[in-house]
């Protein structure tokens, strides 16, 4: 019994028991682990929230060296963690490959594949019209964002376009008499739209296209000025509750079908639809030439001021052709160099000869090497004094600009530009105007003024290449190789990755957000890159037309984009657009905030979205997480429904999609 008794005292009872604690490691680290690689064990949540248990996985790092150190510092690398169970009587399988979503390797090299991912329209993250009068979002790291809702705008400002509006400003102006007022002047900083513009009343959902071509509601552009100033030259009557569009103009009143037609005759080789894709036309009315250019696969820019026809631009936007309200005035256009591949001018009211042909210049710049001039007006065949002496003013300027007159026709000039600087440097010495400094640059058009100088032809010919259509939407244009940017990758596997990118999430937005049943017609894209989204929106055979923005903040890629067969523009989002309220169907923006917001009022930028959204249209904004919680704020106190969505990646991606609904009236 003695014996037995030690087995009771102190020692005993602690070697014991430091014995079965090393039994029990012993165990689990045999069941756990294998005799050759060190592992390391974590512990993660089920992911049924319901559920009371915790799963043991085994680290995707488990054959890995890692430096603990690294991993602090980089803050940017996130590791994707996928949780694997094991069963009591067997190994766990080896962890699956990696599925690699982005465009980019481990290495910042560009891939030949990549992966979109399949969107799933039912994970709404966060979905919520309301009637508040201060909209409180919280965001994902407790920060509170609280955004007063906007009131009306008065009625009185119904079609207001801050930059062209600002009177004060045109007040101020020191001369006016080459245009200057039809000119951007930017109200200034902190006197921005703080309200929403209205919808005039009785506003309809805009009939769709192409019956829009021909008709639009009264009720949308109540304004009978112009059908009154301009109904016997065919472009526009009352009919009840509509407008009509015959299809005339002041120098086609027969209709714009036999005036492209007659276009036609006189020069096959402008080719409509196959070697002319894209077109400029100054002064563009109600932009019937433009409207009926579609049927032939030619996208057409119609410009003209808000002048004293101050609606015909929105007319065109209401009728869904594409249209801005620009004038040549003093400054360059904000489109680049050889974007078009013809310019035309019926009765635009531009005199082209002034101030030894500056204005014309601005048509050279902006005109394609090889591309045709079209001018219709009265000094082509009227014979009066006056007139005639105008006609001998514009061919001794076309002369110099080295422009050769291919046909004179009844009503109508046509002229082609050279396709290289061989003409300006064999002409004789002196003679003006002369050529642009190389260090010019024709694409710098951000308040930038006219020059009075013939802007060079790239010595490689890039610009007058370009393919036919539709080759040209896919084919990687030669200008691609001259953008500055910051980059290792080819130049043209950026271009191929952005196409399929898009090309891959537009497809599921068709698929998946039913996008093909959308009256969709005027679409704007803010920050368009190289133009593959509106590439895959022509993919998806969606019969509309995209303003392709490029933002000042970032490389200038509105050649390719012109290259392509495509329309864009420069702006910078820190100012308003030149457009009429109510514009676009569709609104995109993707990685716009996340960059503009160091240097621009987020706030300003969505007031302005609304502004030229169209009742019942839609914005998509594709952003960083960081930039959404704000955004979706701002976005229900503008009075949009909102919903925030994980993109394919799941909710843990870097970036979300919320998608924005403007209500009828």
């Amino acid at each position: 019994m003695k014996g037995f008794g030690s087995l009771k005292s102190p020692v005993f009872v602690k070697t014991a028991g430091f014995a079965f604690i090393a039994l029990a490691f012993f165990y689990l680290g045999k069941h756990w682990s294998d005799d050759t690689y060190q592992q390391l064990i974590f512990f993660s949540s089920n992911s049924d929230l319901n559920a009371k248990t915790l799963s043991i996985s085994i680290s995707q790092n488990s054959n890995k060296t890692i430096d603990v150190k690294s991993l602090i510092n980089d803050t940017k690398q996130v590791e994707t963690v996928t949780d694997h169970t094991s069963s009591a009587n067997q190994q766990p399988p080896p962890p699956p490959a990696v599925q690699r979503l982005g465009v980019v390797d481990e290495n910042g090299v560009m891939r030949d594949e990549f992966e979109v991912g399949e969107y799933d329209p039912d994970t709404v993250v966060a979905e919520s019209p309301n009637n508040e009068t201060e909209m409180v979002v919280e965001g994902d790291k407790g920060v509170r964002f609280r955004v007063p809702k906007f009131e009306a705008c008065p009625m009185s400002l119904r079609e207001y376009i801050p930059c062209l509006d600002n009177q004060v400003a045109i007040k101020g102006l020191k001369s006016t008499e080459k245009g200057e007022r039809f000119e951007r002047h930017c109200p200034a900083k902190g006197e921005g739209l703080n309200c929403l513009v209205p919808a005039p009343k009785g506003y309809k959902a805009p009939i769709p296209w192409p019956a829009s071509r021909d008709e639009v509601w009264y009720s949308n552009v109540p304004h009978a000025q112009l059908a009154e100033y301009k109904g016997g030259q065919n472009w526009i009557t009352v009919d009840k509750d509509k407008f009509k569009f015959p299809g005339g103009g002041t120098q086609f009143i027969h209709g714009a079908d036999k005036y492209l037609d007659q276009i036609s005759q006189m020069v096959p080789e402008i080719a409509f639809g196959n070697h002319t894709r894209v077109a400029l036309d100054v002064g563009c009315g109600v932009a019937s030439f433009g409207a009926y250019l579609f049927s032939r696969n030619v996208l057409t820019m119609s410009v003209a001021p808000k002048d004293v026809h101050e609606n015909q631009i929105q007319f065109a936007l209401e009728r869904g052709v594409p249209a801005m309200v620009a004038a040549f005035a003093t400054r360059r256009l904000l489109y680049p160099s050889q974007a078009f591949d013809l310019i035309h001018c019926s009765r635009c009211r531009v005199n082209w000869t002034r101030d030894d042909g500056i204005l014309l210049l601005e048509v050279n710049r902006l005109l394609r090497a090889g591309g045709y001039f079209a001018w219709a007006a009265q000094p082509v065949y009227k014979h009066e004094p006056i007139l005639e002496e105008q006609w001998e003013e514009m061919i001794n300027l076309t002369t110099r600009l080295c422009w050769n007159l291919v046909k004179k026709e009844g009503y109508i000039a046509i002229w082609q530009k050279p396709l290289n600087n061989s003409c300006y440097l064999n002409r004789e010495l002196g003679t003006l105007p002369p050529l642009c400094d190389e260090k010019d640059d024709p694409d710098d058009v951000w308040y930038v003024d006219l020059k009075s100088c013939i802007s060079r032809l790239s010595e490689d010919g890039s610009g007058a290449n370009v393919t036919n259509w539709p080759e040209r939407l896919t084919n990687p244009p030669q200008r691609l190789q001259s953008i500055k940017l910051d980059a290792y990758t080819s130049r043209n596997d950026l271009f191929k990755a952005e196409s399929r990118y898009w090309k891959e999430i537009i497809d599921s937005y068709v698929r998946s957000l039913r996008w093909g049943t959308f009256k969709l017609r005027n679409v704007m894209d803010m920050r368009a890159g190289y133009g593959g989204f509106a590439a895959a929106l022509i993919g998806n055979n969606l019969d509309c037309w995209v303003m392709n923005v490029v933002p000042v903040s970032g490389p200038n890629t509105l050649p390719v984009i012109y290259d392509r067969g495509l329309l864009g523009v420069m702006h910078d989002w820190c100012e308003p657009f030149d457009t009429y309220p109510r514009t676009y169907d569709l609104i995109h923006a993707a990685g716009l905030f996340s960059i503009e917001q160091k240097r621009c009022n987020i706030t300003g930028i969505m007031v302005e979205m609304d502004r030229i959204l169209r009742p019942g249209g839609h914005v998509y904004i594709r952003d960083s997480v960081s930039v959404m919680d704000e955004l979706e704020a701002i976005g229900k106190a503008i009075g949009w429904r909102v919903a925030i969505r994980d993109t394919a990646e799941g909710p843990h991606a870097s970036y979300r999609l919320m998608i924005c609904d403007k209500n009828l009236p």
